[in-house]
């Protein structure tokens, strides 16, 4: 357990309070085990620089994007040099220009070298995260609908990169395999049914939330019969959509419903707008491109 929960917000729950945005617990190892990759047995180029040479400088964006990853920087360089001072000018979640200057800084020149890329391969990623995250929250915005991310993350990063969905303005899905049940194919197939696996998981797992995948309106029917907390609407179109939601609010709307497969940024808008509960889209994080940054240094 890191001490970092899912997180899947009812309909029109704001999730742009950055104030209620906590990093993961496991973010001091994170930076420490990026530091190790990269470090090794020591930085034999920043030796190059007298030991007292201090400096100072600067980071910058060449895109637009959202900012995210300030307490990364901020622990990579306490991790290396505490004596660093940073000064970030724009807030966490914050949206960037090209040619904005986020961040300055000053201290001891060789840690500040050190961690240059570590510190930035951190934002850059996160920043990315973060700004899909927001195109993709953006492109539901009035339906009521919720973006969620999946487990498709960088291994090791995975509760950095929730935390990035959430600056972003999308909501979590399960962390990983401890805080939810979620029923799928191999499992109903195992069990003999979804309303046997449904019951096993409450037996089991009494403590976390229960969903099961279906793939047709007749497997939906076994779902509603079970009772699990969510239904996951597996590839099912538009239409079909349609006819679920429809379907659960005759029931008197027993569960949640979650569209999945096949999302895009194209796509995404007329899947919010059939009245599911959620969308995910594993894209969020599984398809980032790190934004352009850049780390300019001034010996002092």
């Amino acid at each position: 357990m890191l001490g970092f929960c899912s997180w899947i917000p009812t309909q029109g729950t704001a999730v742009t309070n950055q104030t209620a945005i906590v990093p993961p617990q496991d973010l001091a190892q994170q930076v420490s085990a990026a530091l190790r990759e990269d470090i090794g047995t020591g930085d034999v180029t920043a030796k190059l620089v007298p030991a007292g040479q201090q400096a100072r400088g600067h980071v910058i964006t060449r895109e637009a994007a959202v900012l995210c990853g300030q307490p990364w920087v901020a622990e990579t360089f306490r991790q290396l040099a505490p004596s660093i001072e940073l000064a970030w000018l724009v807030a966490e979640g914050a949206h960037v220009a090209p040619g904005d200057t986020l961040l300055r800084f000053s201290g001891p020149a060789r840690p500040l070298l050190t961690g240059e890329r570590t510190a930035l391969n951190f934002l850059q990623l996160l920043s990315a995260t973060a700004t899909a995250a927001s195109h993709y929250a953006q492109a539901v915005a009035g339906t009521g609908c919720i973006v969620l991310d999946t487990r498709k993350t960088i291994p090791g990063l995975r509760t950095a990169q929730k935390y990035a969905v959430r600056v972003g303005g999308a909501g979590n899905h399960r962390i990983g395999l401890y805080d939810m049940v979620l029923i799928k194919e191999n499992h109903i197939i195992a069990t003999g049914s979804i309303g046997a696996a449904i019951a096993a998981a409450r037996t089991s797992a009494p403590h976390v939330r229960v969903e099961t995948e279906v793939e047709n309106l007749d497997e939906l029917e076994q779902a509603f019969a079970a009772r699990p907390d969510i239904v996951l609407l597996d590839n099912f179109s538009t239409d079909d959509l349609r006819r679920a939601v429809q379907r659960n609010r005759e029931l008197g709307a027993p569960v949640k419903l979650e569209a999945s497969g096949n999302a895009s940024l194209q796509t995404l808008r007329a899947i919010a707008e059939t009245g599911v509960d959620y969308v995910s889209v594993g894209a969020i994080t599984k398809h980032v491109q790190a934004v352009d940054l850049s780390m300019r240094l001034q010996f002092v």
